[in-house]
């Protein structure tokens, strides 16, 4: 079953990260489900939640801009910075701060 990220009570920090796919696979379904289980290992992530149909919207939540900026400088992560213009038209990638939160189970 799918559901939001399970976060702690803010303030935590959030990386939105928004983009267009260019045609074709180039192997990026692999390379992205290896950088999800990797970051889920990284000190400081806290969870993520994704989204993809013409636009695709991924939010990773971190405890402080330490863990998100060790996590942009991991290996695996810049060789995978790379390849953005193999599989992106386009995207954009946010930092903030997440003050509030309210919602459902």
């Amino acid at each position: 079953m799918v559901s939001p990220a399970q976060t702690p009570q803010p303030p935590y920090f959030a990386v939105i990260f928004t983009s267009i796919r260019t045609e074709g696979e180039n192997g990026y379904d692999e390379t992205a489900r290896h950088m999800l289980e990797l970051a889920a290992e990284q000190p400081g992530f806290l969870g993520f939640e994704t989204a993809r149909q013409e636009i695709g919207i991924t939010v990773s939540y971190w405890t402080s801009l330490e863990a998100i900026a060790a996590w942009k400088e991991n290996a695996a992560h810049r060789q995978a910075q790379h390849r953005a213009k193999d599989w992106y038209r386009a995207f954009r990638v946010r930092v903030c701060r997440v003050e509030r939160e309210y919602g459902l189970p």
